[in-house]
């Protein structure tokens, strides 16, 4: 593995910080304040992201994206660690999942995704279904062609500003050793949709500006011609989404712990206390190793994990260990970049406190730290037998 930057990837990164830093920065704290992100300053990021011609980096040339491999777009994620997601959810990256879509799907959902002119969400979790997710009460009955779908889905990120949405259902049962299991099926459905709503949902601490919704199926009729792959096989591609979001997930906790490090690092060569910088006490310097040392870590966890993607190699495990290093990583070296900077590090005057708050969702959404320690300790005992 080499994790030296190619020409072509330091120029990505760079211009994604600028971006980051451009774009972003400015509109961060009246975000924070609102809990809101105009429509107008959406649709603005957006224009911007595509006049780079990075809208839709992560998808495949054959269909209009930039066909950025796993590493080169695990930087870019890196760099949009550093800002708002209320924010860089304009800086469109549609789900892979959609690469699934048959020839009239295409048409439909993907290539408007790709060029911007649609945006998608991806629901899964229920409020009885969390991390199990074959757990779900949301269900699709067959109709003739059609399938008549009820239930709810909560915690669905941005879908406010989604066109359609990639929606995980119940559609049978099977008997499994360990009792009976749904049978997954894939589905993509309209806004507007007769039968289906999407509403606000919950006040978060983190990640202000960026919603999470509630979806409602009330006797809602869709075609079979809805339906992502097969019937019954929706865990099939939602596999490789699962890989993409956890990998994101590390990336984004490492672009945000190194802005965090930023603010900490100056501060504490400048600050003086008795006489001399705070950073020239060994309660604040080891600090700042343990922080750097941490963030690099989770850094080639990331990257690492990307690469055995590129190269088409199991990868389950590594993506497993990068999104719970990672996310744990940047619950630390926020607390302890407050810690330097001690009362100050809680005052809105500085983002360190925010920056603390939304470090608290990574280590749940996208699968818990509990569950990123049972798969990890899973691929481990299960060829031994255990």
């Amino acid at each position: 593995m080499d994790f030296a930057l190619t020409e072509e990837q330091q120029m990505i990164v760079d211009t994604v910080r600028g971006f980051v830093e451009t774009e972003i920065y400015p509109h961060e704290n009246e975000v924070e304040r609102t809990g809101i992100v105009p429509k107008e300053l959406g649709q603005e990021i957006a224009q911007k992201c595509k006049d780079l011609g990075f809208f839709a980096c992560n998808m495949p040339e054959e269909v209009g994206g930039a066909g950025l491999d796993h590493q080169t777009f695990t930087l870019v994620e890196r760099e949009l660690g550093r800002g708002s997601m209320g924010l860089t959810v304009f800086f469109g990256r549609p789900s892979g999942i959609l690469m699934a879509c048959n020839e009239e799907q295409r048409q439909k959902y993907l290539i408007p995704a790709v060029k911007g002119e649609k945006f998608d969400a991806l629901a899964m979790t229920e409020p009885d279904a969390g991390s199990d997710v074959r757990g779900m009460k949301c269900f699709a009955k067959p109709d003739g062609d059609d399938w008549i779908v009820n239930g709810t889905k909560h915690f669905i990120s941005h879908a406010n500003i989604a066109d359609f949405v990639i929606v995980f259902i119940a559609t049978g049962e099977e008997e499994t050793p360990r009792g009976p299991k749904k049978k997954i099926t894939c589905f993509l459905v309209d806004r507007g949709t007769p039968g289906f709503e999407i509403r606000n949902g919950y006040d978060s601490v983190s990640h202000r500006g960026y919603k999470n919704c509630i979806l409602s199926f009330d006797d809602c009729r869709l075609p079979s011609s809805a339906i992502l792959g097969e019937v019954h096989k929706g865990f099939d591609i939602a596999n490789d989404w699962l890989y993409a979001t956890r990998i994101t997930v590390a990336a984004t906790c490492v672009g945000r712990a190194r802005r965090v490090f930023d603010y900490a690092l100056p501060y504490a060569a400048e600050r003086k206390q008795f006489g001399k910088p705070i950073g020239a006490n060994q309660g604040v310097s080891f600090k700042l190793a343990d922080m750097i040392t941490e963030i690099d870590a989770a850094d080639y966890l990331t990257l690492a994990a990307a690469w055995r993607l590129d190269q088409k190699l199991p990868a389950n495990r590594e993506i497993a260990s990068a999104k719970l290093y990672a996310s744990e990583m940047l619950a630390r070296v926020t607390d302890q970049a407050i810690q330097i900077y001690g009362g100050m590090g809680l005052m809105d005057d500085l983002p360190l406190a925010r920056f603390w708050r939304d470090a608290r969702v990574e280590r749940i959404w996208d699968g818990t730290s509990e569950i990123q320690r049972h798969i990890i300790s899973r691929d481990l005992l299960r060829p031994l037998g255990a």
